[in-house]
């Protein structure tokens, strides 16, 4: 990690992220028939509105971006892929009542892209009951990385793996008085307990441990315990706008602090503006979406320019490409003939499937993995995490 980088900062404008054509006329279109000769519905419930909007938003653009490619292709054994997306605001009550609806009403024939650790957990219930695939659920917790999850497919690392990586890498730069912040829920929690795990490791612990608000609404009593307790660097177990307004405070009252996040924390960088994000640094587990060197990269741009969205600043739009491109495949693996079983065993003995520079394929048996390496990327003045 490029501690000079880590620790600049630099006064250029932001470049706002235009909200507009971040939805496909596909997003709730088609019709109520889960699969046809003719079409294939595919469900996610993500947060729409609320502190993690642009974040859900960002998801959805990436789903519509790979499905419209394939569409225009002809689809997949004469099938459209068709994205039925419904706002759960983040709300774990509001996704179980949602995705219910979609397998009450036989509206999906699989899920991707389930986004959250709670929203995820209220959900698998009816996954494993239904025997409905859930592809690349954006969240990295252990607790839903169980052998009695047979139908869940992971594509990103665990959370845990992110944590090991940038506790170790904070360690190593000499950054020992390490505040942590985290969100106040079963997420921020669960990464919180994970830290403080891998400090262990190496004798060592946070200098305080302080709870962030979703919405933001106590990010001035966060900062005010990080300068008490002369944190010499911050972790950030935390995700969604008050992430945004936690950084923002951090910059006007002691602005060259290090912050490190997991590879989902920034999920509002057009907010953040270029001055306020560079130096950020985080997991990845990924490429940066702004780096035109991946073939990945260079083909996800493609298809979101092939559907005229504006390419959001954050990661989520390309994991969620990625996540469809998984789907796509498993789909085309199944066969002509398709049912849920075909697709899910399809999907487990996927091995080696290659989306640009990066490997995609599943352990034997559930839980369901797909092995990827985590780096620390920074953020530059350019959006553009480097490692």
């Amino acid at each position: 990690m490029n501690r000079r980088l880590f620790l600049s900062q630099l006064n250029t404008q932001a470049t706002a992220l235009g909200a507009a054509l971040w939805l496909s006329p596909s997003w709730a279109a088609g019709s109520a028939e889960a699969i046809s000769s003719k079409h294939i519905n595919i469900g996610t419930s993500l947060a729409l509105s609320g502190a993690l909007a642009n974040a859900g938003k960002d998801h959805v653009m990436g789903i519509n971006a790979a499905f419209n490619a394939v569409n225009k292709a002809g689809g997949i054994h004469g099938r459209e892929l068709r994205l039925i997306a419904k706002d759960d605001g983040y709300s774990a009550e509001r996704s179980a009542l949602n995705v219910k609806a979609m397998l009450d009403q036989n509206e999906v024939f699989a899920l991707i892209s389930q986004m959250g650790t709670a929203t995820t957990a209220a959900v698998l219930p009816m996954v494993e009951k239904s025997g409905v695939p859930l592809v690349g659920p954006i969240t990295g917790s252990g607790a839903l990385r169980r052998s009695e999850f047979r139908n869940v497919f992971h594509v990103r690392p665990s959370y845990k793996d992110e944590v090991d990586c940038v506790v170790e890498q904070m360690v190593q730069m000499g950054l020992q008085n390490i505040a942590f912040v985290y969100l106040d829920n079963s997420f921020g929690k669960e990464i919180l307990k994970d830290a403080q795990a891998a400090m262990a490791t190496h004798k060592l612990k946070g200098v305080v441990e302080t709870p962030l608000a979703l919405d933001g609404s106590n990010a001035q009593q966060a900062v005010d315990a990080v300068i008490k307790s002369k944190a010499s660097a911050v972790f950030l177990a935390a995700t969604g706008s008050g992430v945004t307004d936690f950084v923002l405070a951090v910059r006007k009252s002691i602005g060259g602090l290090p912050m490190v996040g997991l590879s989902v924390t920034f999920s509002d960088l057009a907010r953040l503006g270029q001055s306020k994000a560079t130096g950020l640094a985080m997991a990845m587990v990924f490429p940066s979406s702004n780096s035109k060197k991946y073939v990945l990269v260079r083909d996800y741009l493609a298809s979101m320019e092939a559907s005229k969205f504006e390419v959001p600043q954050g990661s989520g739009g390309m994991e969620s490409w990625i996540n469809a491109q998984v789907l796509i495949e498993g789909v085309r693996r199944a066969g002509r003939d398709l049912n849920r079983d075909k697709l899910r065993a399809s999907l487990a003995s996927m091995r080696g499937f290659n989306v640009g520079e990066l490997s995609f394929g599943f352990s034997q048996a559930a839980p369901f993995v797909s092995a990827l390496p985590v780096k620390i990327g920074v953020m530059g003045a350019d959006f553009v995490m480097r490692a």
